[in-house]
């Protein structure tokens, strides 16, 4: 039988010829879903031979992957503000750069009492990673899937964070009447349907609900703006993420709509990432 060490250069130069861009760290993933132990053990015990359950289950793995199928959906888990999250094909995948979405929410919420809401939460990444910030705020996520709000609401009871409640419907539908916030935050549909990143990658695997947006991928970030005045308190924050390319387009929608204030924000990668404005006319 192979050790985890040649388990894991063969996984790499396989990984390597399919195209990953991380090869090294899909393979070291994989491995330790596999043998349900923590990245150390990798580390610690290199010449350790898998068992034949254990291969037959690390070969299985590693064919889903060299297939193209993102490995937060292969191992069910993925870590978003360094929680981990409970994954699956009827959400989005948690991306790093959504975690300065959180940041810049972090940066404006205390400045406001009252209560925060996340629309299309998805995983409920962001929902949670706030509602573990503001242990006093009630916290509440949208989604518009049933499965997507049923597995929101399973990382919330995963984590404990029990201030953190998830609701199913359209944008802001399930609110009760005369709802408001402090702080409102979003990663919802940004992409033209036309753009060919579609098929390109992990995202070929994501559902394209939770992806694409009509009028040049702007559609949704539109009705979220003008919407969300009417459940801001005066003095909260919208907070959108949107494409690379969508930060003039996106600050022309809350200038319009009479957003003050308005801003947008890089991600770790230097692009255009998040825009925000204040609401001070409630």
């Amino acid at each position: 039988m192979l050790s985890i060490e040649a388990n894991l250069q063969a996984a790499i130069e396989s990984l390597i010829a399919s195209g990953s861009e991380t090869p090294a760290l899909d393979a070291a993933v994989l491995m330790c879903h596999a043998l349900d132990k923590p990245r150390s053990y990798l580390l610690t015990w290199p010449e350790r031979e898998l068992d034949d359950a254990q291969q037959v289950n690390f070969d299985d793995l590693l064919a889903k992957r060299i297939g193209g199928q993102p490995v937060a959906y292969i191992v069910g888990e993925r870590e978003f503000w360094s929680l981990p999250l409970e994954v699956a094909p009827s959400t989005l995948i948690p991306r790093a750069d959504t975690e300065r979405l959180v940041e810049l929410a972090l940066e404006k919420i205390p400045a406001i009492e009252g209560d925060i809401l996340d629309l299309g939460t998805g995983t409920g990444a962001i929902a949670l990673a706030l509602a573990s910030e503001f242990p006093t705020r009630h916290v509440i996520g949208i989604d518009l899937q049933p499965e997507a709000q049923q597995l929101a609401t399973r990382n919330g009871q995963k984590l404990n964070l029990t201030n953190a409640e998830f609701l199913q419907g359209s944008w802001f539908e399930p609110l009760a009447e005369h709802s408001e916030f402090a702080c409102i935050v979003s990663n919802p549909p940004y992409i033209d349907k036309m753009d060919p990143h579609l098929a390109q990658g992990d995202v070929r695997f994501e559902p394209l609900t939770a992806l694409v947006a009509e009028e040049k991928g702007l559609a949704d970030l539109s009705y979220i703006a003008d919407n969300a005045r009417q459940y801001l308190k005066a003095g909260g924050w919208l907070l959108m993420e949107h494409g690379y390319d969508q930060g003039s387009a996106v600050r022309q929608i809350l200038t319009k709509a009479g957003y003050q204030h308005v801003t947008t924000e890089q991600d770790y990668g230097h692009n255009d990432r998040v825009t925000l404005g204040c609401w001070l006319n409630s």
